[in-house]
């Protein structure tokens, strides 16, 4: 028979932040099989006995797991083993890399991957030509860090028979020169003309890119997150199956929400389809609970959706207002039957025409199916109307931050405060105006697009600027900072609640399941600007060390 009178394992030696507003702080936690069974202080460590596992905390900081509540881990694992140029930022590194991974690669017919960033180029804008001086004997295909565009050379344009003729789909947009002729770069919409002819990764590549990804992700003390796109969109395959297999075999550790892929192409029609994955999609620690749609594009390429018009290069009002994928009085409809079915909605809302257009379909679903425990939640919001922050607490939808991006960069400075205009530039990324009007906050990463370590997501939260930002950078939105004990709630009981996972993870504390995170600190003692400096030591699932 097991053992019911001592523990498992016991971290102690403190401090514990247990994330519950009733009892912040303790000094000693006891694990007995995947729960915790004790939180307090010395009197816990009556629970040791002789197997135990006994982890001295010396000074160093217990937490939640933190859950990630918007990741794309199988496409950041699939590139993490194609031609990854994230983390780079000139020109100078991606043509050194692009060359070494072409000349290591000579048998692959395509060369895929990405991650480069748009400040790289003039106007975001890379050229065919640049990659033909590098690769000329394949086509090329690279999406850019956030996701919304790709760089491709003349082979890939020839290979896809696109030319001066060939229209804009009604999603995207060809960069083209003067004379009508595709640049190189295809934002939206328009990189799936070439995406779609690059071959597909196989099951077995797509279980590889998941396990390479949980490897990256627990080791950033991330035991649970939300997958923001289960099926088919752009060049992207369904991941679904990686997940089904790693459930099934278990080797899939973390604990996972799917966010199943609502095709703005068709209708209500696909809702019975949907139904029917959410059902063979939930195994184990896979749940295939929500429907992700996406709303609008991003800033840096004008495609968020906007109440006015973006501003031109020279600071004049454009005709370009971007785009919204859905239309809005679809929208509702959509969202309206897929609460009732019990979907969560999750929805890339950037822009702020997006927001409102995403709370209104909420609203339209409260009015017509009453105030259901479905948690529908808006991802990104760059841009938020402040009419509209105090209806996240009204309606009930949660925030979903990925705060990395609240800060000077680049391309936040020269591809889009000069074009949304000095008012609207002043609305971006506002935590502190949605945690002040009573909204229930979580976070994520959105990676492959940022880096999903959540320690760096949570410096940016409250110090609102880039944990590696030279000296005298200048805070971004200062108004709009939130505190450490906020920053660390929205990446743990934030995130468990938009999970679905609040039940059971996101606080520390007894029944609750023993998702811990040790850190090699304790960032409450020391000065904010030194957050992003804190590294993730250990991290267990159910209480089983699934890293360090």
């Amino acid at each position: 028979m097991p053992d019911t009178t001592t523990a498992d394992l016991v971290f102690t030696g403190g401090p514990v932040h247990t994330g519950s507003s009733a009892r912040s702080r303790a000094t000693t936690v006891a694990v007995r099989g995947e729960r915790i069974v004790a939180v307090g202080h010395d009197e816990v460590r009556e629970l040791i006995g002789p197997r135990t596992e006994v982890v001295d905390l010396a000074g160093r900081l217990l937490v939640p797991g933190f859950q990630d509540t918007h990741a794309h881990p199988v496409g950041g694992g699939l590139e993490m083993g194609q031609c990854d140029l994230s983390g780079a930022t000139t020109r100078a590194e991606y043509r050194e890399r692009i060359t070494a991974y072409a000349r290591t690669h000579t048998d692959a017919e395509w060369i895929t991957g990405g991650g480069w960033a748009m400040e790289a180029f003039p106007g975001g804008l890379p050229t065919a030509a640049e990659l033909d001086d590098l690769v000329s004997d394949r086509p090329v295909y690279l999406v850019n860090r956030d996701h919304h565009g790709a760089w491709v050379n003349s082979r890939a344009l020839e290979r896809a028979g696109l030319d001066a003729r060939t229209p804009d789909p009604s999603d995207g947009r060809i960069e083209r020169h003067p004379d009508g002729t595709p640049t190189g770069m295809l934002q939206e919409g328009a990189a799936n003309l070439v995406g779609r002819l690059v071959p597909q990764v196989t099951r077995e590549e797509r279980v590889a890119g998941l396990l390479r990804a949980q490897e990256l992700l627990h080791s950033l003390g991330i035991t649970a997150w939300q997958d923001a796109l289960l099926g088919e969109h752009a060049n992207l395959t369904d991941p679904t199956d990686a997940y089904l297999a790693c459930a099934e075999d278990g080797t899939l550790t973390a604990r996972v929400v799917g966010a199943l892929w609502w095709d703005r192409a068709r209708g209500t029609e696909q809702i019975e389809e949907l139904l029917a994955r959410r059902a063979a999609g939930t195994r184990r620690r896979l749940r295939s609970t929500t429907v992700k749609i996406m709303q609008d594009g991003v800033a840096e390429n004008g495609t968020a959706a906007l109440l006015s018009p973006y501003l031109d290069g020279c600071g004049c009002v454009s005709d370009n207002s971007g785009i919204s994928f859905v239309p809005p009085e679809d929208l509702k409809t959509y969202v309206t039957e897929l609460d009732a079915h019990g979907f969560q909605v999750h929805f890339h809302a950037l822009g702020d025409r997006a927001v409102r257009e995403a709370l209104d379909a909420v609203e339209a679903a409260r009015r017509a199916n009453g105030r259901t425990d479905t948690r529908p939640h808006l991802a990104h919001l760059q841009v938020v109307h402040p009419d509209d922050i105090g209806r996240f607490r009204e309606l009930g939808a949660t925030a979903n931050l990925q705060p990395l991006w609240a800060a000077h960069e680049p391309q936040m400075d020269e591809l889009t405060i000069p074009f949304l205009g000095a008012e609207r530039a002043s609305w971006q990324y506002p935590f502190g105006a949605l945690l002040r009007s009573g909204a229930t906050l979580a976070a994520g990463s959105d990676w492959p697009v940022s880096s999903p370590d959540p320690l760096q997501g949570i410096h940016v939260a409250v110090n609102r600027v880039a944990p590696d930002a030279p000296a005298g950078t200048p805070v971004f939105l200062p108004g709009e900072r939130i505190g450490l004990h906020d920053a660390l709630t929205a990446y743990t009981a934030g995130s468990a609640y938009a999970n679905h996972l609040d039940h059971e993870t996101g606080t520390v504390a007894e029944g609750f399941l023993a998702d811990l995170v040790v850190l090699d600190r304790d960032p409450f003692a020391g000065p904010p600007e030194e957050i992003g400096a804190t590294r993730v030591e250990q991290t267990f699932v159910g209480g089983q060390r699934v890293f360090g």
